[in-house]
């Protein structure tokens, strides 16, 4: 008996073809994933925006050496029973030109409404230091809670003289060797200035041809010929001089704010209504919990700021229920608004205070002004 044929030969099954599609398929996910895995490492020319901390304007900050004290102190303060909160908001940056975030990492942020993908140039400009940065967003913050103490004293009744010095100089800046620190500036190309604004106008409007400064030092007046240095930001020409300017006041009431490691100018509003509260008999808020954002001047006129969808949701997770906008800052608001929380805007410290009050009081809330589109 034999066990084979030997005429019979055996033929292997033939190997089961991929379909076209599932070869696609795989093709398509291999260089997805080696995509992802060399966007990890590719720089990126963004930067993300997200909520940073809320700090209440009536309560308590950390000083230098960590300890609990006052954010706003005031001589005699009147209320010292606010049961309610005045919210300042913060926006943090994920990135520098040092460290820019992943590829992933900004996609993530694209998808989610609280952060934002903003390029970099936008909040680093080409040429400007990480140390020249925060060297300007600390003489904005010092420069925001003088302004913020000096509108506050005005709307309480209190006269408060002011002048624009000259905070630093930029060491490659165009006015170095011609101004210095402390230098009170009166005038440019003969026109006498009231604010910092007034000094911008004038620069832009020279469009780089040279500007005659006037200034007073150490009590003697005297003019200066600088040319402001041409630079581009976010697709602007801006010409600038290369000074940082701060408003100066001689405030009649001596008003401290203890805030460190926030820079910028966009807490001046909350800073003054806090200041208005400690000082006046009673309780602005009514117990309710409020949350804000804007710049504010001397004059009480307040001022977009940027990275207000942030601050929503920042105040929104906060626990606020009430947010003061500025008013110029209305068109990024309008169908950003978190669920939860009710904007109304704003382009005056008195026009706060009113929305405050009405809040308080339970008065006609329909009746205030808000963001539309």
């Amino acid at each position: 008996m034999t066990l084979f044929d030997e005429n019979v030969s055996v033929v292997p099954a033939p190997r089961q073809r991929w379909r076209r599609g599932t070869v696609v398929g795989v093709w398509s996910l291999t260089i997805a994933v080696i995509v992802l895995f060399v966007m990890t490492f590719l720089p990126s020319a963004y930067v993300i925006q997200q909520p940073g901390p809320v700090y209440n304007t009536l309560g308590t900050a950390a000083s230098a050496d960590g300890q609990q004290v006052p954010l706003i102190t005031v001589p005699d303060e009147k209320d010292s029973t606010s049961t309610g909160q005045l919210d300042l908001l913060t926006v943090q940056v994920s990135g520098n030109r040092e460290h820019t975030p992943s590829w992933i990492e900004l996609v993530s942020a694209w998808f989610d409404r609280s952060r934002a993908v903003v390029p970099i140039d936008r909040i680093f400009p080409a040429g400007q230091s990480t140390e020249q940065r925060n060297s300007e967003n600390a003489a904005l913050m010092t420069d925001s809670q003088l302004e913020a103490s000096a509108a506050a004293l005005r709307e309480l009744g209190y006269d408060v003289p002011q002048e624009i010095a000259v905070n630093s100089t930029d060491d490659s800046g165009a006015a170095k060797d011609k101004l210095q620190q402390g230098d009170v500036i009166t005038s440019v190309d003969g026109t006498a200035v009231a604010t910092i604004d007034d000094i911008r106008a004038a620069v832009q409007k020279a469009a780089g041809q040279p500007v005659t400064i006037g200034y007073e030092r150490d009590g003697t007046a005297s003019t200066v010929q600088i040319t402001p240095r041409e630079t581009t930001s976010d697709g602007q020409t801006q010409y600038l001089l290369g000074v940082v300017l701060m408003m100066s006041f001689d405030l009649p009431v001596d008003v401290k704010i203890q805030l460190n490691d926030v820079g910028g100018p966009s807490a001046g509003m909350m800073f003054a209504l806090g200041i208005i509260d400690k000082m006046s008999p009673g309780d602005l808020t009514g117990g309710q919990h409020i949350a804000g954002t804007g710049t504010i001047d001397a004059d009480g006129n307040v001022g977009p700021i940027g990275g207000i969808r942030q601050k929503l949701y920042g105040a929104r997770d906060a626990g606020a229920t009430w947010f003061l906008a500025p008013e110029a800052n209305c068109n990024e608001v309008v169908g950003h608004v978190p669920d939860g929380i009710r904007v109304f805007s704003t382009s005056t410290l008195s026009q706060s205070l009113t929305i405050l009050e009405t809040i308080r009081d339970g008065g006609d809330l329909d009746a205030l002004p808000t963001c539309t589109s």
